[in-house]
């Protein structure tokens, strides 16, 4: 698994996620992030293109080695000053309250322990500060649902861990009470993996 984990899957994950809908989605997201900011799942870089010039620095995880040597290429050509971890968003070594924007798009279906990484988000934001988030999830429909549940296993197995039937805007809500998300289904994807969530949540002051 650490063969298909490591080399297959990086590559895989890069060619699936590049498409034109996804970058004009990435690019939508990210229109509004400014200062220190840390992305969790930071993948193969492909966000890298459509941070503004309003981002001071950025702090990169990820706990997939195989992914930064083809992320590598998309930061060295950034004029923004990029810090790659070889971490976990569960356990995060930063401080609190030091990020002034958190980025995480279509991560945190594979994160094992989402509530965990979801209050380590909260935490290292400042007050005031924003959470950017585009994932897929838990389809609004109950036949859609019912696939979602049925797959979920395979999907695990196939995807590095990534889940179908994750409701994201319910678990984003547990740690978040400003929360403002659009829940769509992505042109051009099966509906039981094209059910998004994009949004941005906001710590209290």
């Amino acid at each position: 698994m650490r063969l298909y984990s490591q080399i297959v899957f990086p590559r895989l994950l890069d060619w699936s996620m590049s498409s034109e809908s996804m970058q004009v989605y990435r690019q939508e997201l990210l229109a509004g992030v400014t200062g220190n900011v840390l992305e969790i799942g930071f993948g193969t870089g492909l966000n890298m293109p459509y941070y503004p010039h309003t981002v001071s620095h950025l702090t990169v995880v990820d706990p997939n080695p195989g992914m930064k040597p083809i992320a590598r290429r998309r930061t060295e050509d950034s004029t923004i000053p990029v810090e790659f971890q070889l971490l976990s968003g569960e356990s995060l070594p930063m401080p609190d309250g030091v990020y002034d924007s958190v980025v995480s798009t279509w991560t945190l279906c594979s994160i094992p322990d989402i509530e965990q990484a979801l209050a380590e988000i909260h935490r290292v934001l400042k007050p005031g500060g924003r959470f950017f988030f585009i994932e897929h999830g838990l389809s609004d429909e109950a036949k859609i649902q019912t696939w979602q549940h049925r797959l979920t296993p395979i999907q695990k197995v196939v995807a590095d861990g990534c889940h179908l039937n994750r409701s994201m805007a319910k678990l984003i809500g547990q740690f978040f009470d400003q929360l403002e998300v659009d829940q769509f289904y992505a042109r051009g994807l099966p509906k039981v993996v094209g059910y998004f969530y994009k949004g941005i949540a906001v710590k209290s002051s």
